[in-house]
């Protein structure tokens, strides 16, 4: 594991044990020798997992759009930091640049690229582990919901084990060192697309 990408709130959030385990993660990754990719904040539960990480000694790579660079929110003192154009460039540099995925409590955009992360793995363009960090049951209503869409078969359950829940950061790595995503077969080849 050489990289892994960080999904979080671009804000602290009310609960201290947020940017708690925010530097926890980061202090984990560069303990790890693992590089961090992220979105390229220096706000909010963003720029705490990366401050961690650079303050232990690790690396930091940060991915963010010129209007958000142009607003001085980007971190100025990354290992790398890549300006792109859109979102969408943000969130594909980001994958590309991945071995694994972990959310941390966050928003909508925290949701919406976890979604889009596990509907690639989904649909089989990538079989990197995806992690969520179920600090305080902060997933546990997401997760909830993923079992109901297997209960109700819009689901199937070897997608469902795309996504894997820790209760902290300290089953961050034990989830990358066991985790074997699934394949399900597909109903579409995308080699032929």
């Amino acid at each position: 594991m050489r990289a892994v990408c960080v999904y979080c709130a671009s804000s602290t959030g009310s609960d201290p044990a947020l940017g708690a385990a925010a530097a926890d993660l980061g202090r984990t990754l560069a303990e790890s020798r693992i590089r961090l990719v992220y979105g390229g904040g220096a706000v909010g539960l963003m720029g705490i997992v990366a401050d961690a990480t650079l303050a232990a000694g690790g690396e930091v790579v940060g991915v963010i759009p010129k209007g958000l660079f142009s607003r001085e929110v980007a971190h100025t003192g990354l290992t790398e930091l890549h300006e792109v154009t859109s979102m969408h460039q943000r969130k594909q540099l980001m994958f590309e640049l991945a071995d694994a995925f972990v959310a941390l409590p966050g928003g909508f955009g925290t949701l919406e690229e976890l979604a889009e992360v596990v509907t690639w793995a989904q649909l089989g363009l990538h079989a990197k582990p995806i992690v969520l960090v179920d600090l305080d049951g902060f997933w546990q209503p997401l997760i909830d919901q993923f079992d109901r869409m297997v209960e109700r078969g819009v689901l199937k359950p070897g997608n469902r084990a795309l996504v894997v829940a820790v209760p902290s950061v300290d089953g961050v790595l034990g989830a990358f060192a066991n985790d074997t995503p699934p394949h399900e077969p597909k109903w579409i080849d995308l080699d032929e697309t």
